[in-house]
């Protein structure tokens, strides 16, 4: 799925809008620690890869800026467990 993802810094979120839908992975930026606190899609968008996209999206910012990440939801977690190549990443 090929998704625009927005950073809207000054209130901690990425998002995307798909089919009319807010899709959001919300975070919190202390120095050089980027926290993820929540990823949300809505039900009739699960499945499409969408939380997925946002939180690869997420990773990649933190290292373009030189970031660390906790990845303080289920979800980000999980991608974690999943995508070892983000490990180095991981505060």
């Amino acid at each position: 799925m090929d998704l625009t993802i927005h950073d809207d810094r000054a209130h901690g979120v990425l998002y995307a809008e798909v089919e009319g839908l807010r899709c959001v992975l919300e975070y919190r930026l202390a120095a050089t620690t980027m926290t993820i606190t929540h990823t949300g899609v809505p039900r009739a968008l699960e499945g499409r890869g969408i939380a997925a996209a946002l939180t690869r999206h997420a990773f990649a910012l933190a290292r373009g800026q030189g970031w660390k990440v906790v990845p303080a939801c289920s979800y980000a977690a999980a991608y974690v467990a999943r995508h070892p190549e983000v490990a180095d990443l991981v505060a």
